[in-house]
């Protein structure tokens, strides 16, 4: 759960020469006397495929399966004419394939298939694992036909604001064409994640069906499946490892559930990780509890809200391997005063030796909370997002956890209870702060006072995503200041134009430190009352910036001109609620070749400034997205704008509601 969001005024910067528009918008191989990669025609490809896997490729290349043909073999008795010899561009492509089997991060590969024909041949043969980061930027049949050999897929649809609410459903974004073809394609394919997708029971059926050594499921924010859907992975992937539904929407009827728990293979199986919190229907407690007891291997298990702490118990018995546990409501099912005790279930978690990481507590009962003490300080993620717990009933619990380095936790802690983690968890990395309340004329509970105190007491910290209503210019800096390793910085003032609380100044001088304090940022998102002085400052510092999230912030188009300029490494840009119109859309025209997408909605943006882009570039794909589905005819004023990469064109399966330009 997320939301986008020196005092001297900078001074513009210079504009830059436009890029060359890439060469690489078709998957056609490059010449065999290409050298360089920005000749390459597979440079369209660098965010449609940038993982690899470990497996080690085979030395055959796909001119020689058999091992023979023209391939030189040396005499190993000693004479002169018993090999035979084959052509160099084999020879090197044998060689190739040794070599790429060491190439694992998603950057060497890309970079190695750009260098020549053989290069770019040799590496589609050897690469495992495929990451497509927009479904719709590449067609199934093109990423097929180039890539044989794949053992894992993984595919994003929807944009990111999908979380919150502003993509309309029905928007797209359907897996049925990506598992029709890879069914053909891969039948030796283990890995399958999805992310913002719509999945259908049909489609979890070819899967099950298609993929006989299929090995894991992951869903993220999918929704579009039902418990039936699961009994099939569940009753037909026998070498299942991996089953992780997270944060989906499971659409079933209260009378067409299945008992999808009880299908998984009757004697022992080969379950590492079963997560279903999210799946928000009952389900058959004994059957899990007696696959939990045939799951030797199983490490991860994340059980949903209507698991008890009396059935918590009983699974803790049955796995005390156990490294992650999501402990479902946490509460007792019995009447008050006859449940099961804290020091009963503190025993349980005391035997479970292996856990490192919890969460759950999706219905918390406080008084079970000392049952945990006896794992805190082994525990280096803790999930409290889903738990309104006060600051007298954290700072017990957090007092004990001295090596946590992953924390979420929901804003009703407060200023005190961030104070505690300050002053516990000096080695915390990551920290996520959520709100109860998500509106923007909400109170909120923490402020620029938790903020600070994290800075000072946290110092190894990475990430931060914190949710709040007021803020101030000086907790920002000190941040800057103290947390200089920061690599992602989300900070969600969630009210509009709120400016420093103090000193009613925007927001500028905060950002601006952060972006120039903090040199391994990657991620950023900015709110508040914030100027063009401030983007003048992200453009200006910040270099590796891939993500930038802009929500009610700015107040010319100059903001975007600085970003497009001065952000040479972005990739992904969402803006809402901002005061842009078509001169700071159009004046990213010479950047958004090299950007993954552009999201914009409620800003100033007109028909006539979308056409214009879509008419300029003729190669990216320009989608205006109407707020209301049943509005008909064409409104000069732009609700939202997504405009992104495609090798394949604009999509055939859009809705009413979106016109492709």
């Amino acid at each position: 759960m997320s939301t986008p969001h020196s005092s001297s005024t900078s001074s513009a910067p210079h504009g830059a020469s436009p890029p060359q528009i890439p060469q690489s918008l078709t998957l056609a191989a490059p010449t065999a006397s290409s050298a360089s990669p920005s000749s390459s025609s597979a440079s369209g490809m660098r965010d449609a495929a940038e993982d690899d896997s470990d497996s080690p490729p085979s030395l055959m290349s796909e001119d020689d399966p058999g091992g023979g043909g023209d391939r030189w073999e040396p005499d190993l008795r000693g004479g002169n004419g018993g090999g035979r010899w084959a052509p160099p561009d084999q020879v090197l492509e044998n060689v190739l394939e040794s070599v790429l089997q060491f190439l694992t991060a998603a950057r060497d590969r890309n970079a190695a298939s750009l260098v020549c024909r053989s290069w770019y041949r040799v590496e589609a043969q050897t690469r495992r694992e495929l990451f497509i980061g927009n479904c719709y930027a590449v067609s199934p049949p093109r990423a097929v036909e180039r890539f044989g050999g794949l053992r894992s897929v993984v595919l994003k649809g929807k944009p990111r604001f999908a979380d919150f609410s502003l993509v309309p459903y029905g928007w797209g974004a359907y897996v049925s064409p990506w598992v029709a073809a890879l069914g053909p394609a891969y039948p030796r394919l283990e890995r399958i994640c999805l992310k913002r997708m719509t999945v259908s029971d049909e489609d979890l059926t070819v899967v099950a069906k298609s993929f006989p050594l299929f090995r894991e499921l992951s869903l993220v924010c999918c929704d579009g499946f039902s418990t039936y859907g699961l009994a099939v992975i569940a009753e037909s992937c026998r070498h299942l490892r991996v089953l992780d539904l997270i944060e989906d929407y499971v659409e079933d009827e209260e009378d067409e559930l299945v008992d999808w728990i009880s299908k998984f293979p009757e004697s022992n199986t080969s379950l590492e990780s079963l997560v279903f919190d999210c799946v928000s229907v009952p389900f058959n407690f004994e059957a899990l509890e007696a696959l939990v007891a045939r799951s030797p291997a199983l490490r991860r298990l994340r059980v949903n809200h209507h698991v008890s702490v009396e059935q918590l118990r009983r699974l803790m018995s049955r796995a005390p391997q156990l490294t992650h546990f999501g402990t479902g409501a946490f509460r007792s099912e019995a009447a008050p005063g006859g449940g099961l005790s804290v020091t009963e279930l503190a025993t349980s978690f005391a035997a479970s030796r292996s856990l490192t990481c919890l969460s759950g507590f999706r219905d918390v009962n406080p008084e079970y909370l000392p049952a945990i003490y006896p794992v805190c300080a082994k525990l280096t993620s803790l999930n409290f997002s889903f738990a309104s717990l006060t600051a007298e009933e954290l700072k017990p619990v957090i007092r004990n956890c001295i090596n946590l380095r992953a924390f979420w936790v929901l804003d009703t802690v407060g200023d005190e209870g961030l104070q505690a983690v300050a002053e516990t968890c000096s080695d915390l990395r990551e920290l996520r702060v959520f709100p109860l309340d998500a509106s923007e004329d909400s109170e909120g509970s923490v402020s620029d006072v938790g903020l600070q105190a994290i800075s000072e007491g946290c110092r190894k910290l990475e990430s931060i995503l914190y949710f709040c209503q007021r803020m101030t210019n000086e907790a920002v800096i000190a941040m800057s200041k103290n947390c200089p390793d920061l690599v992602v910085f989300r900070l969600c003032i969630m009210g509009r134009h709120r400016p420093d609380r103090i000193t009613g100044q925007a927001m500028d001088d905060g950002f601006g430190a952060i972006v120039m304090n903090c040199k391994k940022l990657t991620r950023l998102s900015v709110s508040g009352l914030l100027t063009d002085k401030a983007f003048a400052y992200i453009g200006k510092y910040g270099k590796l910036i891939k993500t930038l999230s802009v929500a009610f912030a700015g107040n010319s188009d100059l903001s975007l001109q600085y970003i497009f300029e001065g952000c040479t490494k972005l990739q992904k840009l969402e803006v809402r609620d901002s005061p842009f119109s078509d001169k700071g859309l159009l004046s990213g025209l010479n950047y958004f070749y090299n950007m993954r997408f552009l999201w914009m909605n409620s800003c100033r943006l007109t028909m006539r400034g979308c056409k214009d882009v879509a008419q300029q570039m003729q190669n990216l794909v320009v989608e205006v997205i109407k707020d209301h589905p049943d509005d008909e005819g064409e409104a000069e004023i732009v609700d939202k704008l997504y405009l992104y990469r495609s090798l394949a064109g604009p999509r055939n399966d859009a809705p009413p509601f979106v016109t492709l330009l």
